[in-house]
């Protein structure tokens, strides 16, 4: 008699050689094609220099809200991911961008205004074309204005 340890471990097998791609499949997650995390401001009172806003951590990156701050009111904010600022993306972005901009109720990529200030932020990640498309919005008076667009 098989014990029942052997017997699973022939079941394993046999799936493994007959439906390889599903069970390589379970163990690859990938990021979602689209996401967006939101981040408070500064402090007022903050002390002058550059000063982490917020942080997110996963498995695919991290992503940080930065301020820039003089007389502890913050001058203008940015996002780093992986502990760099993203490339500035030239050219038109792919639709579903803009897409993703829309399902998460955020304007869709136009010109970016500087400084970026607000009293809410947003980091829209959005996966297209083999690359990580980033925006970053802020929140004033109630409405999202673009800061930035890049890819990381």
């Amino acid at each position: 008699m098989m014990s029942w340890i052997v017997r699973a471990a022939l079941v394993g097998f046999a799936a493994l050689i007959l439906f390889p791609d599903a069970a390589l499949a379970q163990g690859k997650k990938e990021p979602p094609s689209c996401s967006a995390i939101s981040f408070r401001p500064l402090a007022d009172g903050s002390s002058d220099g550059e000063d982490e806003a917020g942080m997110y951590k996963s498995r695919f990156g991290r992503i940080v809200v930065n301020g820039s701050v003089k007389g502890g009111q913050a001058q203008n904010y940015y996002v780093t991911i992986n502990g760099t600022r993203p490339t500035a993306a030239t050219g038109n972005l792919p639709a579903s961008v803009a897409s993703c901009a829309q399902t998460k109720k955020l304007p869709a990529p136009t010109k970016a205004a500087e400084p970026c200030l607000g009293d809410r932020f947003q980091v829209l990640v959005s996966h297209a074309d083999n690359k990580r498309h980033v925006l970053f919005y802020g929140r004033s008076a109630g409405k999202w204005q673009l800061c930035s667009v890049g890819t990381a």
